[in-house]
């Protein structure tokens, strides 16, 4: 998984990268303050490709003293930079230029330049989100679209796959900003354009926030994992009766594992060193995602 969240940051990098310097030298001549404003959120994506990359690289990191189970989290932390940096500086940076311009409006020169830069960037965008899109749809295996950014664990292919959606908008929004002020004459149809792309940015990085939240804070497996491991403890003939299965993920691809369980009376204490050490071993043979796993014995609990 984080190989393919690699390759697909990597090829929204190259393509924001690319499409910044040719919308802010479209911006440069012709003047269009919905192509600065693209300019801007191009620029905004690559800085985020580039946090998205930090927080995976940081996320390897091995566990220490201070940090006994990883740096797994570093994933969540930087997907929630990226969300805050879309609303503050590409939403509102698009706002204000959207609001300026319809106070002090200046007219579009070479339009056509826009035109054929839009196209370029739909194209490269386009590619990119196609892209992202192949890849999240085969990561999410039978879960539904929405269902998947829900449930996940990973935060960078879905925060891609919004901020290339948010960018092809935008992109058709710009294209149509500029071909209504050169119809109609009415310079207002730029800056109205720039400021619906800083609403579309703003939706999407409030969404993306939201999304990343739970995993920062600390969201369980998904329902399927725990059902599935209070049913392989549940069956060992040791096990009395299981409390609690609570689970985090500590990073995508590290799951930590508190039971508390109830083990028969008659059972020795060798006998259950040796239960809770097959339980450990067989919990993260049927979930390679579960690195550490901590059992504790407990009488039964009894619901009130």
């Amino acid at each position: 998984m984080a190989s393919s969240s690699k390759k697909v940051i990597y090829a929204a990098l190259i393509g924001n990268a690319l499409v910044a310097i040719t919308k802010f030298i479209a911006a440069t001549l012709t003047g269009s303050s919905a192509m600065l404003s693209e300019g801007i959120h191009s620029v905004v994506d690559t800085g985020n490709q580039v946090l998205l990359l930090l927080g995976l690289h940081r996320a390897k990191k091995p566990a220490s003293d201070r940090f006994p189970f990883g740096h797994g989290k570093e994933v969540y932390f930087w997907s929630f930079v990226v969300a805050i940096l879309i609303f503050a500086v590409g939403a509102g940076v698009s706002l204000y230029e959207g609001i300026s311009h319809l106070r002090h409006p200046t007219p579009i020169e070479s339009p056509y330049i826009n035109y054929i830069v839009l196209t370029l960037a739909i194209l490269f965008e386009g590619a990119a989100f196609y892209f992202a899109l192949t890849e999240f749809t085969r990561a999410k295996g039978k879960w539904g679209y929405l269902e998947a950014i829900r449930k996940g664990k990973d935060p960078t292919t879905f925060v891609v796959l919004f901020e290339d959606s948010a960018a092809l908008i935008g992109l058709v929004v710009a294209f149509l900003g500029v071909f209504l002020t050169q119809v109609t004459g009415n310079l207002a149809f730029d800056g109205i354009a720039s400021i619906i792309i800083g609403l579309i940015l703003g939706g999407t990085a409030i969404w993306l926030a939201y999304e990343t939240k739970g995993l920062l804070i600390g969201e369980s497996a998904n329902v399927m994992v725990v059902e599935e491991i209070r049913r392989i403890v549940g069956a060992y003939p040791q096990v009395e009766h299981v409390n609690e299965v609570l689970t985090m993920h500590m990073g995508p691809q590290y799951i930590l594992v508190n039971l508390s369980v109830d083990f028969a009376d008659q059972v020795s204490a060798s006998e259950m060193e040796v239960a809770i050490a097959g339980l450990d071993q067989k919990i993260k043979t049927g979930f390679p995602n579960v690195k550490r796993v901590f059992i504790e014995a407990e009488a039964r609990r009894i619901s009130v």
